[in-house]
């Protein structure tokens, strides 16, 4: 089961966090402050956690900060009535990845933390083997036997993603969604750009094919 770390300061609001997370089959653990969120991470695996940033003492930006330079690597999803520009831009400098700011619209906060925890499995798997070819995560190469090609990050994540589930169809919402994040400002269109990058990198490899599907999105064809 998925473990979510709540860390806000107003009962009311973590208890009601809680009750949305566990609604949809999380486990959660509650903590009030820095001190108590640092404490639940030398006792517990946590794979989520959702932050406040106006808390007593230590606030959510600082607190994010201190779990990336100790070497945290959890999706972080900060939810903050501070909502102005610059104070999203300190939260991302602070190393958070995504931010929604309050009164919370708790479906949109599902659907986001869906798309982070997936794209932090596809960031923890190393490795990927189709026939001869095989995609190493860690140096974003894709080799087949004396062919070995490194991939932009996010040409990577997308080829990564469709070959994680041949013939599955993904929308490019899905996929921007994923691979570039709700936030993005990048347009649909890139999606497409990038799909046409990867089909002309390996237009050579007998393995598998990305293909359009008309009104719907991409796949990926796995050959035996």
């Amino acid at each position: 089961m998925v473990t979510v770390l709540i860390v806000e300061d107003d009962d009311n609001q973590r208890r009601l966090l809680a009750t949305v997370l566990k609604r949809e089959g999380y486990e959660t653990i509650a903590a009030v402050n820095a001190d108590e969120a640092l404490q639940v991470f030398d006792e517990r695996v946590v794979d989520l956690a959702v932050l406040d940033v106006m808390m007593p003492g230590t606030d959510g930006f600082a607190l994010t900060h201190t779990l990336r330079e100790a070497g945290y690597d959890l999706p972080i999803l900060i939810v903050t009535a501070k909502r102005l520009p610059t104070d999203k831009r300190q939260g991302f400098l602070a190393g958070t990845d995504d931010y929604m700011t309050k009164p919370i619209d708790f479906d949109e906060m599902i659907l986001r933390i869906r798309a982070l925890l997936r794209r932090s499995r596809i960031s923890h798997e190393r490795r990927l083997g189709i026939g001869e070819v095989t995609l190493n995560s860690e140096t974003l190469t894709v080799t087949r036997q004396d062919d070995i090609q490194t991939l932009p990050q996010k040409e990577f994540l997308l080829l990564y993603k469709l070959l994680s589930y041949p013939n599955r169809i993904f929308t490019r919402i899905q996929l921007m969604d994923e691979i570039w994040g709700m936030e993005s400002e990048s347009q649909d269109q890139t999606v497409n750009v990038h799909i046409n990058r990867l089909r002309r990198r390996f237009e050579e490899y007998p393995e598998f094919e990305l293909t359009t599907v008309r009104g719907l999105g991409y796949k990926a064809v796995v050959r035996p």
